[in-house]
């Protein structure tokens, strides 16, 4: 658990974060502890609606996941199966659900979103589809600049695949390879550096956390 200094820095950093996604045209909150994402999300996500999440464990740790399958909503669970062709089924049809949510492998303090993904059944969505899209975010994952977003993620990307139970390079040596297995995580990165087209579009919540990996 954080210090109480680590909670002091982690508001007013959440204060920068917040006031230069809002010059994106990217909504965003700070909540200063992760018991509130599902009472937040109770009033972002309208009853009845379609919902659809991309892999995240930072989802899977504030509870969101257990809140959706028991949420008025129709919510299609990528994790209710592991059948291939029900899985390419739920992810087709995430593009068209209301909202779609996910977090983030990296946020800059300018308020650049920075993803990465292996089947871009995550970060597909996230750029067109669904027409919310709310990200929840563990200020760990708060960096400084680009440069900085790409360490974080070659960094953790080993762990994820680790935790993934793959069968990488990065696996048995803890550093990323820039490899071609054919079970590499890292294939896309996709920058989301504004939604002035799409205004409102992102919501992006910020916990003062450390969340996922």
């Amino acid at each position: 658990m954080r210090s109480k200094l680590w909670k002091w820095k982690y508001e007013r950093l959440s204060e920068i974060v917040i006031e230069n996604l809002s010059h994106r045209a990217i909504d965003a909150e700070y909540l200063d502890d992760s018991s509130r994402v599902v009472e937040t999300l109770k009033r972002i996500i309208d009853k009845g609606s379609t919902v659809a999440v991309g892999g995240s464990l930072t989802l899977q740790q504030t509870g969101v996941i257990d809140f959706l399958r028991k949420y008025d909503c129709s919510f299609l669970d990528r994790y209710s199966t592991s059948d291939k062709q029900k899985l390419s089924e739920i992810f087709k049809s995430a593009f068209t659900a209301d909202y779609f949510l996910a977090s983030v492998n990296a946020l800059t303090v300018k308020g650049e979103i920075v993803q990465l993904d292996g089947f871009g059944t995550r970060v597909a969505p996230m750029i067109f589809g669904p027409e919310k899209v709310v990200l929840i975010v563990g200020m760990n994952k708060i960096v400084a600049d680009m440069d900085s977003a790409l360490k974080r993620i070659k960094t953790i990307a080993p762990m994820n695949a680790r935790r993934l139970k793959l069968h990488t390079p990065c696996v048995s040596t803890g550093v990323c390879m820039d490899c071609n297995s054919t079970e590499r995580i890292c294939e896309s990165y996709v920058v989301i550096a504004d939604s002035n087209a799409r205004r409102n579009r992102y919501t992006v919540i910020l916990v003062g956390e450390d969340l996922g990996l």
